[in-house]
């Protein structure tokens, strides 16, 4: 064996499920190398009688990836495009491929591979294989089995057979079996585009070739493991029109979908208005087709659009024919088999039924009696899917925790599958039977063909060893549930997750698994960096995910809280919160891993980077009371002191330790305040019994420790700015005043006598106790900084909190999310979170008709990842375009990420986030470009790694008013 044996805890909890409702403990993990180790390892298993289970991107909704054997992981080494002949449009793969690199490889021929799922930039071609996966192309280009030529397989004894037409490959009595069953096989199966369950044995009719290849597509590791496949390509349009096409319902919708078959269409997929965001930008509807068309040039592919259009009986229709609009709006269908799970009012909802199809023609009167259905046993659901092949997804809201609610899990599910078959349909369309509905196949096909699947069965695997309780002989679909083994009550914790009812389980079942995480493309957002950089499941969000279910569960993670193995794999998260926005359930692993650190440290000595950086505005504070910034910085430039210090500190030794500020952003205002009330009374101009001709805006400027210390410029400057917008600037109290109780029978008015001064503070949002799980420091931290803006919280005093501008990301983050869900019993804490604005937000907002000075330069840089997660950088977005600025800034993350980078143990990981997007987008800048960071960490990072130095916008912008740019002029000229 060359591959990798992994029987170890963190393995084992890695694989106990898939995307589905299943969760199946294994005992170990093998990652073969090839086929060679395929074989070596199932005659290991054969031997001792341990089942085996082939496991892909692990996004199987049937559970069929879970088993209680050994898991064989195909996706670390056997993942090589072999060859891609462009004459012949065929392809070799090993079963590893995710799909969108054999898409990447086929793309400079004009070529592309048919079928596409949803999740087409992490499942494999191995797993569709074997769920013979669609996707929303099928229309145009069918199933996987009707893309596969031939296939490489190891059989349960350890044999390697090639699988092809003419019976080529098939295990000895097979043939035997189908000729004296012609006539079954001729009748027994429905005759529709997505029949998907049970084993496609009517490809081994003579009519359609004896094709055993076909046949073993759709047999979920039953039957052999695969090890390489040659596949067909087809020809990829050279350009692609989207019509968006808008009916009252998703029922209307169904029933126009068959009659847009005939002319053409590359997709015809469904969507209702329960999976879609109010902004999305699509006609008025409550339901629509995105119906793709594909041409030989732009405008034959639109026009080909605008026939379907003027065919269709429709409310409202959209034609995209800009490749990046139709992306986005791909984004939101594909997204839908995660955004389903949560219900419009936040609830949870379960695959289980997620694929069903029925005939095309007969899918609006499918859709009508489903419903029926659904509200006869109280359930709710959002059907999506593909309409043009009859084929329907859609999660439901089943109570999978209690005795009652699985057991209507059961009811609903034998009525359903009699439903579907009276129908004409299959009971899967697209993700396979697995364990799901595999009990069910009888209602569909009859005793006598499902004993045809369980000879079939033997024929190929007489051990039973390949996946067993799939497809033939199956587990009961409301066993082995994945909820069964949480905890019923609420686990203690320190965030309020009002999005789960305050309820950590809850918020970890969000992860369904499917995998979006694991997404490798580099314009597939932030989510996830360290996966990116790793390639390891265990440092994806969805890895994380389960090692937090596992450790819940008690069973795999035995140490609870103090779990090494659940500590291991949250060190390389970054706490970016990509995941926060980007995952399409709204996992938010950066909070979970402070409430674990939180747990895990409590009472223990924690590390010395929690110690120093983690708690870095109380050492800064301290640095700035003594004055001793000079000499701090004078000790870190001698390279021994410096080493000291950081092996000290818990440092990176590769990093470079930032110079401190010699005068905070603080003590600037106030010295600058001093001076311009000296110079007005000086000059007379002063006078307190003058009132200002119109009122002006007022914000609050947020002193964040990093402005303060490390880089008040960026405060300076942006003071510069709102001034000249028209804003005055004030800072935070730093003393508390508080309201005096009146006594009884007193009545207090709203004047300077209803207040008492209090102790004196400084504001800080916390970020660094919350990233390091220092959450009881993180609290008192933020109770602190609420007294302190006490004044301007109170709704007697402001009903509506003044703005409060956060210069950097990562901080008004804290403040937007960390401040309400740690203090969530606080009202204070969602006051000043809602008065939150970023630097361009509050331009727009309190300077609407301002103009800033026109640049006209171009810019690269980093959005931060914050910003992205949670902020969002819209108003970033049209200031800088107002401002003359053109181009864009990089995704993903720089990979410093506070604390992140700085610490010991993490630089490589922090230097290949960086290299993902934001270094070779400086490399490739031109001279004249002006590199934006708003983040001090991003700004850091360029630094250390690049050797260039960062700018805010609104440093840009102040320099810019220093030089005397004249906002109208310049604009005017253009």
């Amino acid at each position: 064996m060359r591959g990798e044996v992994a029987f170890d805890v963190t393995a084992r909890a890695l694989t106990t499920m898939d995307a589905s409702n299943y969760r199946r403990v294994p005992l170990g993990v093998v990652r073969p190398r090839d086929a060679d180790d395929v074989a070596a390892a199932l005659s290991v298993c054969r031997t001792h009688g341990v089942p085996v289970v082939p496991r892909g991107g692990g996004t199987s909704i049937a559970g069929q990836a879970t088993g209680t054997g050994v898991v064989l992981d195909l996706t670390r080494h056997m993942n090589r495009i072999v060859a891609l002949d462009p004459e012949a449009r065929t392809a070799v793969v090993q079963p590893g491929v995710v799909l969108d690199r054999l898409q990447e490889a086929a793309a400079p021929h004009g070529l592309r591979f048919g079928p596409d799922p949803s999740t087409h930039s992490r499942c494999t071609l191995g797993g569709m294989i074997g769920n013979n996966s669609c996707g929303s192309h099928s229309v145009a280009w069918g199933t996987t089995a009707d893309s596969v030529r031939e296939l490489s397989v190891v059989k349960g004894n350890g044999s390697v057979v090639r699988l092809g037409q003419s019976w080529q490959g098939a295990p000895d009595g097979l043939r035997t079996m189908v000729e004296g069953e012609l006539a079954r096989l001729r009748t027994g199966f429905p005759q529709l585009p997505r029949r998907i369950s049970g084993y496609a044995l009517d490809a081994l009719l003579p009519e359609k070739g004896a094709d055993v290849a076909r046949s073993f597509c759709g047999s979920e590791g039953t039957l052999g493991v695969l090890t390489e496949a040659v596949v067909r390509l087809v020809e990829a349009p050279r350009a692609r029109a989207l019509a968006v096409l808008a009916y009252a319902d998703e029922s209307a919708a169904a029933e126009a979908a068959a009659g847009l078959l005939p002319l053409g269409p590359l997709t015809v997929e469904g969507m209702a208005a329960d999976l879609v965001p109010p902004d999305a930008g699509l006609p008025r509807g409550g339901a629509w087709l995105f119906v793709e068309t594909g041409g030989a040039d732009p405008a034959e592919a639109r026009a080909r659009a605008d026939a379907i259009v003027r065919a269709a009986d429709v409310l409202d229709a959209l034609v995209v024919t800009d490749p990046a609009g139709q992306r986005a709006l791909w984004r939101l269908r594909e997204d839908a088999s995660g955004t389903a799970t949560r219900m419009p009012d936040g609830s949870e909802a379960w695959p289980g039924w997620e694929d069903c199809a029925v005939p095309p023609a007969r899918l609006g009167a499918y859709l009508r009696d489903f419903r029926r259905l659904l509200s006869a046993h109280a359930l709710r659901g959002t059907p999506y899917g593909h309409f043009g092949d009859g084929c329907i997804h859609v999660r439901i809201d089943f109570d999978l925790l209690t005795g009652a609610g699985i057991g209507r899990f059961r009811r609903f599910s034998e009525e359903l599958a009699e439903l579907v078959v009276s129908h004409g349909g299959s009971l899967s369309g697209e993700h396979g039977d697995g364990q799901a509905r595999a009990e069910l196949l009888p209602r569909m096909y009859g005793t006598e063909l499902v004993g045809l699947f369980e000879r079939a069965k033997d024929l190929w695997d007489p051990d039973d060893l390949l996946n067993p309780g799939m497809l033939v002989r199956p587990h009961r679909l409301d066993e082995n549930l994945r909820f069964a083994v949480l905890p019923r009550e609420p686990v203690d914790v320190a965030f309020g997750y009002p999005a789960d009812g305050g309820d950590f389980s809850a918020a970890v079942r969000r992860c369904v698994g499917v995998a979006k995480c694991r997404t490798t493309a580099v314009d597939a957002g932030v989510m996830c960096p360290s996966f990116r950089a790793t390639g390891e499941e265990e440092h994806s969000t969805r890895g994380r995910a389960r090692l937090l279910h596992e450790m819940l569960a008690g069973e795999v993670v035995t140490d609870g809280w103090r779990s090494t193995e659940v500590r291991d794999a949250l060190d390389l998260c970054l706490s970016c919160k990509g995941c926060r926005s980007d995952c399409p359930v709204g996992v938010d692993m950066a909070t979970y891993k402070a409430e674990f650190l939180h747990h895990h440290y409590e009472g223990r000595r924690r590390p010395a980077a929690h110690c120093t950086m983690g708690r870095l505005p109380a050492w800064l504070r301290l640095v700035d009371r003594t004055g001793t910034a000079p000499l701090l910085n004078s000790l870190a430039s001698v390279r021994p002191f410096a080493a000291l210090g950081k092996r000290l500190g818990g440092i990176a030794p590769e990093r470079e330790i930032p110079r401190l500020a010699q005068e905070t952003f603080s003590r600037w205002w106030g010295r600058r305040f001093k001076e311009r009330v000296r110079r007005m009374m000086r000059e007379g101009v002063y006078d307190p019994e003058v009132e200002l001709d119109a009122p002006r805006e007022v914000a609050i400027l947020w002193p964040d420790t990093f402005t303060e210390y490390l880089s008040p410029s960026v405060g300076q400057a942006a003071v510069r700015v709102l001034e000249a917008a028209g804003v005055d600037v004030m800072l935070p109290p730093t003393v508390v005043m508080r309201k005096r109780t009146p006594r009884a029978g007193e009545s207090v008015s709203l004047s300077h006598h209803s207040w008492s001064v209090g102790a004196r503070g400084h504001v800080c949002c916390g970020l660094t106790y919350v990233s390091t799980g220092q959450l009881d420091r993180a609290r008192a931290v933020m109770r602190r900084t609420l007294d302190l803006m006490g004044v301007f919280l109170d709704p007697d005093v402001h009903p509506r909190p003044p703005a409060v501008v956060v210069l950097e990301p990562s901080c008004a983050a804290a403040l937007r999310t960390d401040l309400p869900e740690l203090l969530h019993d606080d009202p204070r804490a969602a006051r000043l979170a809602s008065a939150v604005l970023t630097f361009a937000e509050a331009l727009e907002r309190l300077a609407p008709d301002w103009s800033p000075p026109h640049l006209d330069r171009p810019v690269t840089g980093q959005t931060h990842c914050h910003q992205h997660a949670v902020l969002g950088d819209g108003a970033d977005r049209r200031l800088r375009e107002a401002a003359g600025l053109t181009g864009s800034l990089a995704g993903g993350c720089c990979g410093l990420a506070g604390n992140f980078g700085f610490e010991k143990g993490h630089y490589e990981v922090s230097k290949t986030c960086a290299e993902e997007q934001l270094l070779p987008a400086v490399r490739a800048a031109t001279p004249d470009t002006l590199l934006l960071a708003d983040g001090f960490s991003c700004r850091t990072q360029l630094e250390q790694l690049a050797g260039r130095k960062g700018r805010h916008l609104a440093e840009a912008l102040a320099e810019a008013l220093d030089q005397g740019v004249d906002p109208e002029v310049d604009q005017g000229s253009d």
